[in-house]
Protein backbone atom coordinates (compact mmCIF):
# COMPACT_ATOMS: atom_id res chain seq x y z
CA UNK A 1 0.00 0.00 0.00
CA UNK A 2 1.38 3.45 -0.67
CA UNK A 3 1.74 6.16 1.98
CA UNK A 4 0.55 8.99 -0.55
CA UNK A 5 -1.61 11.20 0.66
CA UNK A 6 -2.67 11.66 -2.98
CA UNK A 7 -4.46 9.08 -5.73
CA UNK A 8 -5.51 9.19 -8.94
CA UNK A 9 -9.63 8.63 -9.23
CA UNK A 10 -10.82 7.37 -12.61
CA UNK A 11 -7.73 7.02 -14.25
CA UNK A 12 -8.60 6.32 -18.17
CA UNK A 13 -6.42 6.41 -21.25
CA UNK A 14 -6.66 8.28 -24.68
CA UNK A 15 -4.93 5.85 -27.00
CA UNK A 16 -3.91 5.31 -30.17
CA UNK A 17 -1.62 2.09 -31.64
CA UNK A 18 -0.27 2.45 -35.15
CA UNK A 19 0.93 -0.96 -36.60
CA UNK A 20 2.64 -2.34 -39.41
CA UNK A 21 2.36 -5.93 -40.13
CA UNK A 22 2.53 -8.51 -42.88
CA UNK A 23 -0.76 -8.24 -45.00
CA UNK A 24 -2.22 -12.10 -44.06
CA UNK A 25 -5.52 -13.29 -43.78
CA UNK A 26 -6.56 -13.40 -40.52
CA UNK A 27 -4.16 -10.64 -38.94
CA UNK A 28 -6.88 -8.12 -38.38
CA UNK A 29 -9.32 -10.54 -36.31
CA UNK A 30 -5.75 -10.87 -34.06
CA UNK A 31 -5.27 -7.45 -33.50
CA UNK A 32 -8.72 -7.50 -31.80
CA UNK A 33 -8.23 -10.81 -29.00
CA UNK A 34 -6.08 -8.45 -26.76
CA UNK A 35 -9.17 -5.80 -26.56
CA UNK A 36 -11.68 -8.36 -26.35
CA UNK A 37 -10.25 -10.51 -24.06
CA UNK A 38 -10.48 -7.62 -21.23
CA UNK A 39 -14.41 -6.47 -22.28
CA UNK A 40 -13.20 -3.76 -24.53
CA UNK A 41 -14.69 -2.49 -27.63
CA UNK A 42 -12.27 0.18 -29.79
CA UNK A 43 -14.00 3.66 -30.54
CA UNK A 44 -12.19 3.11 -34.19
CA UNK A 45 -9.93 0.92 -36.53
CA UNK A 46 -8.62 1.84 -39.36
CA UNK A 47 -6.66 -0.52 -42.43
CA UNK A 48 -5.30 0.02 -45.78
CA UNK A 49 -2.83 -2.36 -47.46
CA UNK A 50 0.15 -0.84 -49.21
CA UNK A 51 2.00 -3.54 -50.88
CA UNK A 52 2.74 -6.51 -48.33
CA UNK A 53 1.94 -4.54 -45.46
CA UNK A 54 -0.67 -4.27 -43.28
CA UNK A 55 -0.93 -0.47 -41.63
CA UNK A 56 -3.63 0.01 -38.84
CA UNK A 57 -4.44 2.22 -36.65
CA UNK A 58 -6.74 1.23 -33.40
CA UNK A 59 -8.45 3.89 -30.64
CA UNK A 60 -10.21 4.17 -27.60
CA UNK A 61 -10.86 7.27 -25.89
CA UNK A 62 -10.79 6.19 -22.33
CA UNK A 63 -9.48 2.74 -21.63
CA UNK A 64 -8.48 2.07 -17.63
CA UNK A 65 -4.96 2.62 -17.70
CA UNK A 66 -4.02 0.02 -16.46
CA UNK A 67 -5.25 -1.89 -19.00
CA UNK A 68 -2.91 -0.11 -21.59
CA UNK A 69 0.32 -1.87 -21.15
CA UNK A 70 -1.66 -5.37 -20.73
CA UNK A 71 -3.16 -4.84 -24.64
CA UNK A 72 0.38 -3.14 -26.04
CA UNK A 73 1.97 -6.13 -24.76
CA UNK A 74 -0.30 -8.81 -26.43
CA UNK A 75 -0.32 -6.79 -29.69
CA UNK A 76 3.63 -6.93 -29.63
CA UNK A 77 3.09 -10.69 -29.37
CA UNK A 78 0.98 -11.41 -32.64
CA UNK A 79 2.81 -13.01 -35.32
CA UNK A 80 3.63 -10.81 -38.64
CA UNK A 81 3.71 -7.86 -36.45
CA UNK A 82 6.95 -5.26 -37.96
CA UNK A 83 6.28 -1.99 -35.40
CA UNK A 84 3.77 -0.93 -33.17
CA UNK A 85 3.75 2.50 -31.53
CA UNK A 86 1.66 3.96 -28.78
CA UNK A 87 -0.15 7.69 -28.52
CA UNK A 88 -1.61 8.47 -25.13
CA UNK A 89 -3.11 11.08 -23.02
CA UNK A 90 -3.65 10.00 -19.40
CA UNK A 91 -6.48 11.56 -18.18
CA UNK A 92 -7.92 11.24 -14.30
CA UNK A 93 -8.77 13.20 -11.24
CA UNK A 94 -6.17 13.59 -8.34
CA UNK A 95 -7.82 12.80 -4.83
CA UNK A 96 -7.00 13.04 -1.16
CA UNK A 97 -7.04 9.72 0.23
CA UNK A 98 -8.46 9.18 3.49
CA UNK A 99 -6.49 8.20 6.29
Amino acid sequence: MSHEPWTLVGLHAAVRFTLVAEAAPGLLPRLLVPFARRDLTPDSIEARREGEELHVEIAMQAMPAEMVHLVEGNLRQIVGLRSLARRQEITGVARRRAA
